[in-house]
């Protein structure tokens, strides 16, 4: 199994979101056809797609053509507003306990060094699920969400 984590085939780029301004990545086609619904993931046009991470925009991926999915249309649209922490092993950031929040991180770290993750897949960003720990340490979350 290949770590997703790893750097990725295509370049990353940045765009802004026409809905709500955030600044989004791209996608790999991979991660859209995983992500959106049948039927619309057959009706998947070429181009560069980025993913609006804002909570509050109903916007889930944008295209450089202007071609808008919403995030009722993905199938990880519950779990986006649970504000999922790791899609690849079903970890809601409301889990971390004090007890906790370092047993899953050291899970999450250990099965992505070890290539048992799918981010690219799982998660809607088709980022590593791993940044998500980074951003709450950085902004001490992750250990006020443990003091819970």
């Amino acid at each position: 199994m290949s770590n997703c984590c790893s750097s990725h085939s295509t370049k990353i780029t940045s765009e802004i979101c026409p809905t709500c301004g955030t600044s989004c990545k791209s996608v790999e086609h991979k991660t859209l056809y995983h992500q959106v619904k049948f039927p619309e993931n057959q009706e998947i046009s070429l181009g560069k797609y980025y993913f609006c991470s804002s909570e509050d925009c109903p916007v889930g991926y944008f295209s450089s053509s202007s071609e808008i999915i919403p995030k009722q249309q993905l199938r990880t649209y519950q779990e986006i507003k649970v504000d999922k922490l790791c899609y690849c092993f079903d970890i809601n950031v409301s889990a971390l306990t004090a007890n906790n929040a370092e047993t899953l991180k050291n899970f999450v770290i250990g099965k992505t060094k070890s290539g048992d993750c799918a981010c690219e897949v799982r998660n809607p960003s088709g980022q590593c699920c791993l940044a998500k720990f980074k951003i709450l340490e950085k902004n001490n979350l992750l250990s006020k969400s443990a003091q819970s």
